[in-house]
């Protein structure tokens, strides 16, 4: 291939990963906190509340509804699901009236349908929601509690904590995990409450202690929180870019297609750039009454296949034009890559006219294939071509490669040599 990105290339040259052989491309599911939240109330709102029946429902709609064939296999459980004391023996404990069963009822519903269970905790004295945290002294024991439960994930918040909590906790509750025997996916959002960049987020250790991190604050049912986080991730990618790789995400947080504040375009934008960023695909949504557009993009099987990708390269930002459209690359297996056109345009269709030459692609004859439209054309290096872009919308494409590319560079410069973010970078071979 063809492009200075390529330059991207294994970021497995810097960080190591937790040695846990889990999550080797970024993990996907369902996850209950942006849609449902901490909803209690079972009295009046039955279908809704943090429940045992709100978490078999989702299950079932994932086996049934062609959710885990394409990947979409973790269920995972947020704050509010536990009693607020913990047992006689000092162990967490789900609240009898929501979760009958318990959690290793919900694990085992799981399981027999080829799906995993996540579950929520926090590294300080209370989760966010008010319920039992994990302290310092408490964290061998949730860990083996996890791990006897049969859990296959846990996120761990950071509220009620502090700065000497967190740098002590996050890795010994690693440490305590993989003790237990039991493969358990880690995510931690220790970087999320040290504001995600270094000197105070050290990238490289998470690397070795968790599988994904959150970097940013949460997600709201908005376009414009969207859009916050794009420009965090982006604004800070050659930071983020060389932490991200096979078994160590960086999580951007959760899908919010299908919910109420997103466009089918924004839907499609969101879509798109998190699978160009290598991002964990968490849907948190109803999959029980989820509209049939908003389902045809969570499932849009080439947009999953960039995602999923093997190299576990996250891509970058590598244009902003002055009329709006932004330009994304991620390089790809079999030295193919994935081009995304988004329109920060609020008026109307936008023609952007460009060229694979100059988007740093060697000379060659490509065949480029539109994720959302379902079609595909070849196009010459030197070929210009103009897009449509919606505004707030995207156009995605996966691009063949005719040549193998050159990925040397990319590391010891962490940025293409252009400085000047209207140019077209050089292309480094």
């Amino acid at each position: 291939m063809y492009l200075a990105l390529l330059v991207f290339a294994s970021a497995g040259m810097l960080t190591s990963a937790l040695d846990n052989g889990l999550m080797k491309t970024p993990p996907m599911g369902w996850l209950a906190w942006e849609r449902f939240r901490c909803d209690i109330d079972c009295d009046h709102d039955p279908k809704n509340c943090i429940s045992e029946n709100l978490f078999i429902d989702m299950a079932d709609r994932l086996s049934e509804d062609g959710w885990k064939e394409l990947g979409y296999i973790y269920v995972n459980i947020d704050d509010c699901w536990s009693a607020k004391e913990r047992d006689e023996q000092g162990r967490l404990q789900a609240d009898p009236k929501r979760f009958p069963g318990g959690i290793p009822k919900l694990v085992q519903y799981m399981h027999d349908r080829g799906l995993k269970l996540g579950i929520y905790g926090d590294m300080g004295t209370y989760t966010c929601g008010g319920y039992p945290g994990t302290p310092l002294d408490k964290i061998e024991i949730d860990a083996q509690t996890f791990a006897k439960w049969g859990v296959d994930m846990l996120k761990l918040d950071g509220c009620y904590s502090n700065v000497t909590v967190q740098e002590q906790g996050y890795p010994l509750m690693s440490k305590a995990l993989n003790a237990t025997g039991r493969h358990i996916g880690y995510s931690c959002s220790w970087p999320a409450y040290q504001g995600g960049l270094p000197p105070k987020v050290n990238y490289t250790q998470l690397g070795k202690i968790c599988n994904l991190w959150r970097n940013y604050g949460d997600i709201q049912d908005s376009w414009d929180s969207v859009l916050k986080i794009v420009d965090w991730f982006f604004g800070n990618q050659d930071v983020l870019i060389p932490a991200a790789g096979p078994g160590r995400w960086n999580d951007p947080d959760m899908l919010i297609v299908g919910d109420f504040g997103l466009s089918i375009d924004q839907s499609r934008a969101q879509m798109a750039l998190w699978a160009i960023m290598a991002a964990p695909l968490f849907m948190s949504n109803d999959l029980r009454t989820i509209s049939s557009g908003a389902r045809s993009i969570l499932q849009n099987k080439m947009a999953i296949s960039i995602n999923q990708d093997a190299l576990g390269i996250q891509g970058r930002r590598i244009l902003k034009e002055k009329s709006g459209i932004e330009v994304f690359q991620r390089p790809l297996s079999n030295n193919a890559s994935s081009l995304v056109f988004f329109s920060r345009r609020n008026d109307m269709p936008y023609r952007y006219q460009s060229s694979l030459s100059k988007l740093n692609y060697t000379a060659g004859s490509y065949k480029v294939y539109d994720v959302f439209s379902d079609t595909a054309v070849t196009l010459k290096d030197s070929t210009d071509f103009v897009l449509s872009v919606n505004p707030t919308g995207v156009v995605m494409w996966y691009v063949s490669a005719p040549a193998k590319p050159s990925l040397h560079q990319f590391y010891k410069t962490g940025k293409f040599q252009a400085e000047d973010q209207n140019a077209i970078p050089y292309v480094i071979v």
